[in-house]
This record gives structure tokens, sequence and C-alpha cells, in this order.
């Protein structure tokens, strides 16, 4: 099954090991991507003061909902690429691609406009202060001029995650990243550009990575190789692509919607808190980052077993998941807490802005391991094809806690710690939720693979019993 040093076999063999080399590069990735905002951010901040820092922080939890719909539907493209690598389905393999990275580039494309033409509508929506709402839409304008190559690159990623290979999308990342900090520095202190010039430092930079993760599935010898002139929609892909990662990407979606009424929240207080937010919102999302990795090795691990039947390999993992899940996430969560000030620092100097920070990373750093384990159980699922489910259970528990939280139990008691609890609060309502949701869905998985794909010989057996063939006694002695 692997084909080249790049792979890795998550069918065989010892599974941590594996774990821990598939989810490093894919950590470092996750955190190398977010350098790209976490770069805007501290250049902004440093050189162009609070209310640019507000303006593009306050885009963040608005870009997450115009684009994670999109994005989970990789996920879509990942389960989907791995199982046909791991069962050998090399056809299949090669139209899950083209019709992946074919679907990457219109919706990237559709995102681009979506971007240009409802940027300032959704930010007043939200109740973004007038002294930042005019840099906040030019940054998210010309943000997302450069959607396709976003688009492109994670999907592409994701097909190179399908088989082990975490470790080039590394390297691409690590060139881009320096593109970013070196453009960024460039546009802003040099030519002075301010927002717009930390957004044409990210565009160019993900142009560059959508490049390099291109070229490296054109080169490719295996079945997932890219040919330009193969690109096409095949429905019958792109179908079963919708049913893992729509779900998915609604998930994600009405998650960050939650966490936009969370920011129109925080609104409220004003332009300090709004770049407390940002700061910590920031150091926030090299967490998830870090979990993240874990629960996208879930779920890879988890499809290639499933689709070659070994169910109890898929418990392994699983197990492997929780322990590696709990140990990361509850280390860094510790870190960020506890070195929070010199984290906040480098975002900016301003003390009043440093104490809100500290605020809000108190009740979501140290608790993050809770967020780690909540997302394992939906990763497991989607990773057996399961994923409407999960979604709604997340939704419930998630959101609707958020929901009542904000618009129920805030008002009356109006501060930014309190606003906070409902993250840790949220998370344990909705691991809760999904273990007991993993628990059905498993044991039903279990009955639908002895019927139909864990053991053959035992199928043929039947076929032979029903069709009165000579060679029963044969297949007798062979099992």
């Amino acid at each position: 099954m692997k084909n080249s040093k790049y792979e890795i076999d998550m069918c065989n063999g010892s599974i941590m090991p594996k774990l821990i080399s598939f989810s490093i590069p894919l950590m470092l990735s996750g955190i190398l991507q977010l350098m790209f905002n976490a770069v805007d951010i501290v250049v902004v901040g440093r050189f162009s003061g609070s209310r640019s820092l507000a303006a593009v922080g306050s885009t963040t939890a608005l870009i997450n909902i115009f684009t994670n719909l999109f994005i989970g539907v990789s996920l879509g493209a990942n389960v989907l690429s791995a199982r046909f690598y791991a069962s050998g389905k090399a056809k299949e393999m090669s139209e899950t691609v083209h019709t992946s990275i074919m679907f990457a580039l219109i919706s990237g494309v559709v995102m681009a406009f979506v971007g240009l033409g409802f940027s300032r509508f959704a930010l007043e929506l939200m109740g973004t202060p007038a002294d930042v709402i005019d840099q906040s839409a030019l940054y998210m304008r010309i943000y997302f001029i450069g959607m396709p190559f976003f688009m492109l690159y994670n999907y592409g990623a994701a097909i190179l995650r399908s088989v082990g290979d975490t470790k080039r999308p590394l390297l691409f990342l690590i060139i881009s990243g320096i593109t970013n900090a070196v453009l960024n520095l460039i546009l802003v202190i040099w030519f002075r550009l301010d927002v717009a010039g930390v957004a044409i430092a990210t565009i160019i930079a993900q142009m560059i990575s959508c490049i390099l993760v291109l070229r490296c599935l054109y080169k490719s010898e295996s079945s997932y190789q890219l040919r330009f002139s193969r690109l096409t929609i095949k429905w019958k892909y792109l179908k079963q692509i919708f049913q893992v990662g729509i779900p998915a990407g609604l998930q994600s979606t009405v998650i960050n919607f939650s966490n936009a009424m969370l920011q129109s929240s925080v609104n409220s207080f004003g332009s300090v808190a709004m770049a407390g937010y940002t700061a910590a919102n920031n150091i926030f999302g090299f967490l998830y980052a870090a979990a993240n990795s874990v629960t996208q090795a879930c779920m890879s691990f988890t499809s290639q077993n499933y689709g070659v039947g070994k169910l109890k390999r898929m418990d392994k993992v699983l197990i492997n998941c929780m322990i590696l899940t709990v140990g990361v996430s509850f280390s860094l969560g510790f870190g960020a807490w506890f070195f929070g000030s010199g984290l906040l620092r480098i975002y900016t100097s301003e003390a009043d802005v440093i104490a809100c920070g500290l605020e809000i990373l108190a009740f979501t750093t140290v608790p993050y391991f809770l967020c780690g384990i909540m997302d394992l159980f939906p990763g497991a699922l989607r990773g057996m094809g399961y994923s409407a489910v999960p979604m709604i259970l997340s939704v419930i528990g998630t959101v609707g806690m958020r929901i009542i939280w904000i618009y129920v139990i805030f008002p009356t008691h109006r501060s930014l710690d309190f606003l906070f609890i409902s993250y840790p609060a949220s998370w344990t309502v909705t691991i809760v939720l999904q273990a007991v949701c993993f628990f059905f869905v498993r044991k039903k998985c279990e009955g639908l693979c002895l019927q139909d794909s864990i053991q053959p010989e035992c199928r043929q057996l039947l076929i032979a019993v029903k069709e009165n063939r000579e060679d029963f006694r044969y297949k007798m002695q062979i099992l």
C-alpha cells in the first residue's frame, strides 16, 4: 500500500508512532497556516495601532463562516480518497482526485465573488464599530480575491493526507509562510499599506502554497496523480464527498456562526476588548490547530482501516488518538495560560488590551483538552462515513449551549470572563452527546461489515450453498 517515503501504511503495524508521524507535520502545517493571519495581526498591531488590529481581527469569524462549508467538503474528499487508496481502487481514486480539485476551483471562484460583494454588509450585521469597519471591509475584500488559491491548496493537501503524506504540505507552508512574513513587513512598514498590505501578502503566500501542492500531485506516479486535462465533475464521487463533507462543513459553519455571535458580544465592550479578543483568539487558534491534527489523523486512519474491514484496529486508533489529544491539548493549553502575558505582548504593547486578552485566555486554554476530545468522536464517525448525526449533535451541544448563554445568561452577568465560561460548558455537553452517538454507530458498522465486507470467504461459501456448486467442500477446507 505504501508507495513512497512520504506515505504511511495506516492499516498495519504499531499505531501510536504512525499517529505521531502523521500528526506532527499536520500540526505544524496548521500552525503555519494560522501564522498567515498571526503575522498580519502582529504587524498591524505593532506598526499600525489597535484600530487596525481590531479591523483585521473582527474579520476572522466572518471569513470562517464564508469558507468553512467548502473547507468541510474537503474532509469528504479526504475520507473517500483514503478508502479507495487503501482498497487499491486506482481508477476510483484518480476520478475522486480530479473531481475534488475541480470542485475546489469552482468553489474558490464563487467565494471570491461572495466576499467581494457581501463583506461590508456582513460586518455591519455583526455590529462592527464605525471606527474600524472601513478597514475591516477593505481587508476582507482583498483577502477573498485569493480564495481560489486557498481552496485549491486545502483540497490538494486533503488528498495527500488521505495517503498519509503530511510532510510535503508542511514544506509548502514553510515556504509560503516565510514569503508572507517578509511581504507583510515590506508592504506595511516600507510602503505603509496598512491592512491592505497584509491582505495582499496573504494572497501571494496562498498562491505559492497552491502552486506547490498542485505541482506535487502532478508529478506523482501513484493513483492520485493530477492531470489538468482530466479535471471534471464526476457526480457519483461528488455525491459521496458531499455525504461526509457537507455535514462537516455545516457543523463548522454553524459553530463559527456562534463564534460570530460571541464576537458581536465582545464588540459591545468596545475596540480595546475587540483587540484583546483578537490576540487571545489567535493564540486559541494555535491550540485548535494542534488538537485538530489529531482529529484529522483519527479520521484518515479510521477511513483506511474501515475500507479494508479492520474494525478492531479502528478502536485502537480512537484510543490512541484520545491519549494523544489529551496530552497535546492540556500541555499546550496550560502553557498558553501560564505564559499568556508574554504571548499577548507579541501582538500588542497596550496594557489594557493585554489585560482583556488574559481574562479570555483564563477560561479557554487550560480546559482545551475537552475540545480535543469533543472533536475526536466526529472524526472517527466521519472516517466510517457517518457525518450527519455528529453534525447535528455538535450544533445542539456547542451552538445551542452558546446561544442560550449569550442571549439568556450573559445579559444578566455582563463581563468578559462570564461570557467565555460558555466554551468549556459547551464542550462538556457535546462530549456526552458524541460519545453516545459513537457507541451506537460503531455497533451498527460492526454488523454491516460482518455482513458485507469483513469475511469475503464466508460470503463466497454462502453463494456456493445457494447455487449447490460442487466446490462447496473445497471452500469448506479453505475456511
